[in-house]
């Protein structure tokens, strides 16, 4: 019998098994920051333990609130900026330098095919794009793997997904996994990892493929693992490229993290894409998703266009596209934050920014302040937000709100029409 992906990862980072079923692996990265470290840094400084097992495989980053809306979050930036500097953490990501962390960290070349990653955040499966074991974790997990370097896992067991077809025109990455969540539904994942794999899944970009395992959670996984291939060793080459002698040596070495053919797994679903059309959330619950052509003409307040989920560059060509040559709707604000520096840098090169900001948007500094409906965004009581962000919870982005997921394509498009609407009215073609 074969491994899938995650065994093997597994197999490669086990120091230690409890009744067959618990394992404790060895850590290639744990990523911080200062919603969730603070607590971690005040319980180990009482504890007598102010220490980190390592601080070169330590990257941390204040994300969530930036610069500090308050004196509470400037307290929680403060303890993590100390901390690293305290500890010598090199890959520490201030007030300037800083992004949206599962933005920021893989566009710094911290994540590889074969990694075990953890952080204190839901969102951190992001990182399994690249063929990565990646997971959030709670406060203790992460206050052990800052002292130790090591995690306990459950085995793990993996539900693949294989995604076939040709991406109709308006559908994007977004599309795909709100429509995995819709079939399997919030809980359809729980416990498991998610292999997506398929033609579809091979032809995206890394940018698409994060986002599919950014959303893995939603549906209750662990985390979401793509096979790494000569789209992931491109996006990493300037990072490895001293490690191999060229870009096929790379891809043979990270081929070994390929499931194999006899791999067993947990559960299996076949999607199409064929004849998918654009999707939005309705409700308070990600599985909660109709065609946009269902929703078309829902009123909306705030547009938002950003996050770990859609704040990259792939994402901001795809809504200023859209935009170009057009005005927002007077009847709605629309709020556009770049994921990390990089994108904001290279997105003012292109002159997006500028269409974004002569059709009427604001656009922030990178941060995650309006998705968790902190700042930067956080919408009134009653309002409604169109947001390419990956959680419409009740009152995700501010009490009493309501949250509608989409592309950043549809987004785009609904804040021209002041309602929710479809992008391919706008995108220029017939």
């Amino acid at each position: 019998m074969g491994y899938t992906i995650a065994e093997k990862i597994f197999n490669a980072h086990r120091i230690d098994t409890i009744d067959n079923t618990i394992h404790v692996l060895t850590l290639d990265a744990v990523f911080c920051h200062e919603i969730t470290t603070p607590i971690v840094i005040n319980d180990l400084i009482e504890k007598g333990k102010d220490r980190v097992f390592d601080p070169g495989k330590i990257k941390a980053v204040i994300d969530h609130v930036t610069p500090a809306k308050d004196s509470k979050t400037a307290e929680q930036g403060k303890i993590l900026r100390d901390w690293a500097h305290r500890h010598g953490i090199r890959d520490f990501f201030d007030i300037g330098r800083n992004g949206v962390c599962h933005a920021l960290f893989p566009e710094m070349g911290f994540v590889r095919p074969g990694y075990t990653v953890i952080m204190g955040d839901s969102h951190t499966c992001t990182h399994g794009a690249f063929g990565a074991f990646a997971a959030g974790v709670g406060s203790t997990d992460l206050e052990v793997a800052i002292l130790k370097g090591v995690c306990a896992f459950n085995s793990p067991r993996t539900m693949r997904i294989i995604v076939t077809g040709e991406m109709p025109r308006g559908v994007y990455a977004k599309d795909v996994i709100l429509s995995i969540i819709a079939n399997i539904g919030v809980n359809g994942a729980t416990n498991l990892v998610i292999e997506f794999t398929g033609p579809v899944i091979a032809a995206m970009s890394m940018e698409s493929r994060m986002t599919l395992c950014n959303m893995s959670v939603e549906a209750g996984a662990t985390s979401g693992i793509c096979y790494p291939d000569d789209v992931t060793v491109e996006y990493l080459w300037e990072f490895i490229k001293g490690e191999f002698r060229d870009r096929k040596a790379a891809l043979d070495e990270y081929s070994k993290w390929i499931s194999d053919p006899d791999a067993a797994y947990e559960k299996e679903l076949r999607i199409d894409v064929s004849n998918m059309e654009p999707l939005v959330t309705f409700g308070f619950k990600p599985d909660q998703v109709k065609p946009v052509r269902e929703m078309e003409g829902t009123p909306i307040d705030q547009v938002y266009i950003g996050s770990c989920t859609n704040g990259r560059i792939e994402d901001l060509r795809i809504a200023a596209g859209i935009l170009k040559g057009h005005q927002i709707s007077p009847k709605v604000r629309g709020v556009v934050s770049p994921a990390t520096p990089g994108v904001f840098r290279e997105a003012l090169r292109e002159g997006l920014i500028d269409i974004f900001m002569e059709a009427g948007f604001c656009v922030t500094n990178p941060t995650c302040g309006a998705c968790l409906g902190m700042s930067n965004g956080v919408l009134a009581p009653g309002e409604t937000c169109a947001a390419t962000t990956n959680r419409n919870f009740r009152g995700r982005m501010g009490e009493g709100g309501m949250v509608h997921l989409m592309s950043p394509a549809t987004a785009a498009a609904s804040a021209i029409a002041g309602t929710i609407t479809n992008s391919h009215l706008y995108d220029g073609r017939k």
